[in-house]
């Protein structure tokens, strides 16, 4: 369960995310999406990914799966993952399936681990270098659909506690963000080269 805003006024909420406790790590994510020729799993509102994600002297890469969304507040989907030992194997594994690269980009995390009620949830402040935007997620892990109101709940009021105001919510994703920005560009959506 995840809920995102846009930020208005970064020092503001880094500071307020800094008084969460347990600091805070940086962390680059390079996230490439797929699908076939045919857009099947977009069209399903479905999504496949590759992330390989550089911070503290590591550099991890992850498979992703991502469901259609189970709450429209939110647009918080199903996710199941694992971690890939070789990003270009798993690339070349994708494309052998059929799958393409169809979007490409970067985001700039400093992620904040913390308990809320109980809750193990994690606080990111997140860029988007070709957006131009800041960005704050607070997300949790619900076991069924039977925990999603209650988790909602607890990300409303730590977002809440944050100082960030509702109306900041956006359920856009990030590549449907970076898809229409490149759109209004004139540049092109085919992400190049491998995850």
């Amino acid at each position: 369960m995840e809920l995102k805003a846009r930020v208005g006024d970064v020092p503001a909420l880094a500071g307020a995310l800094e008084r969460l406790g347990a600091g805070g790590r940086e962390e680059v994510y390079v996230d490439t999406y797929y699908d076939d020729t045919d857009r099947a799993l977009a069209g399903g509102d479905r999504e496949l990914r590759i992330r390989t994600v550089r911070g503290a002297g590591a550099t991890v890469s992850v498979l992703t799966y991502k469901g259609a969304r189970v709450e429209a507040v939110s647009g918080s989907k199903p996710e199941h993952e694992t971690r890939v030992e070789d990003a270009a194997g798993a690339d070349a594994v994708l494309r052998g399936l059929g799958y393409v690269p169809t979007i490409r980009f970067e985001k700039r995390c400093r992620n904040h681990a913390f308990e809320r009620d109980g809750r193990r949830l994690l606080a990111s402040l997140v860029e988007v270098p070709e957006l131009g935007e800041t960005f704050v997620e607070v997300e949790t892990l619900v076991a069924d659909d039977d925990g999603v109101a209650a988790a909602l709940e607890v990300v409303r009021t730590v977002l809440a506690d944050l100082g960030v105001p509702r109306e900041a919510v956006t359920t856009e994703t990030y590549t449907e963000a970076v898809a229409a920005a490149r759109r209004l560009r004139g540049e092109a959506q085919q992400a190049p080269g491998s995850g």
